[in-house]
């Protein structure tokens, strides 16, 4: 599913198309996304769109006075097209922007459009999000401060969004790889200085994979309809029984929290 790299390509993509653009309209072909479509939406119009911002996974499209709330689901994708395009299977959702649209696209309707009157970060599914990972607040402080006492695996911990939003399955095990972190390893055993290794390979992995696009596994394309290709440099994931890029070893599949974890048992510790 898209995971914070993917959501963050879509924002960049986005923004510069939609920002300024005043609402004309919107068109709802099926409501019955993970949450009903809000009903809300049909009033947009003759609001502008002051910006696009990211809270974890969620786009926020500042409306004044209320945001509009997205969220890409399991395999969903956005794109800016032009006025009129004909919507194809499971294209549920258009914001029309005069000459332009942003359409919603969402196979397995795991995706919400949600409106949020006020400040959107006190939306219910926004309220108990926890540090953003590419923030300068994501630190080895904050990092071990969140870790002590913990008996959880780290990579579930990386993976809580109540203690950090955005980093899902794919980036926590490349970001473990790249720390030299076991992902089984209990969160309370980390010392201040592997926080610090761990930060900092969340932040160098996450950053990486916005640079490449993100990763197109099954669904996901850019705002543009190009794939990311950022799973083509994937270290560990994916990778069961191929060699480590660093020593050699095969690398290791198991299962925590009933996704699928890859690493390295020879560079991870």
């Amino acid at each position: 599913m898209p995971e914070l790299p993917e959501v963050e390509v879509t924002r960049r993509g986005v923004e510069p198309q939609v920002a300024g653009r005043l609402v004309t309209g919107v068109e709802v072909r099926e409501a019955r996304l993970r949450w009903p479509v809000s009903a809300e939406v049909h009033r947009l119009a003759g609001r502008r769109v002051l910006g696009v911002a990211r809270r974890g996974k969620y786009l926020l499209l500042d409306c004044g006075g209320g945001s509009l709330i997205l969220h890409l689901g399991m395999s969903g994708s956005l794109r800016v097209l032009p006025a009129g395009t004909p919507a194809g299977r499971h294209e549920h959702f258009d914001l029309l922007l005069g000459d332009r649209l942003l359409r919603l696209r969402d196979p397995r309707r795991f995706g919400a459009v949600l409106w949020a009157e006020g400040s959107p970060c006190l939306h219910p599914l926004l309220a108990g999000l926890g540090v953003e990972p590419l923030s300068r607040e994501f630190n080895a402080g904050a990092l071990h401060a969140l870790c002590r006492g913990r008996r959880v695996a780290i990579k579930q911990l990386l993976m809580d969004s109540h203690c950090i939003v955005g980093v899902g399955n794919i980036y926590a095990s490349e970001s473990l790889y790249g720390a030299g972190i076991h992902p089984a390893t209990h969160a309370g055993r980390l010392s201040p200085q592997r926080c610090a290794r761990l930060v900092g390979a969340v932040k160098r992995t996450l950053n990486a994979a916005i640079r490449a696009g993100g990763s197109s596994l099954r669904d996901f394309v850019r705002s543009d309809g190009r794939k990311g290709y950022f799973q083509y440099r994937y270290a560990v994931y994916g990778r069961a029984g191929l060699d480590c890029p660093a020593c050699g070893a095969p690398i290791k599949r198991i299962v925590q929290g009933q996704r699928a974890t890859y690493y390295c048992a020879r560079c991870q510790r």
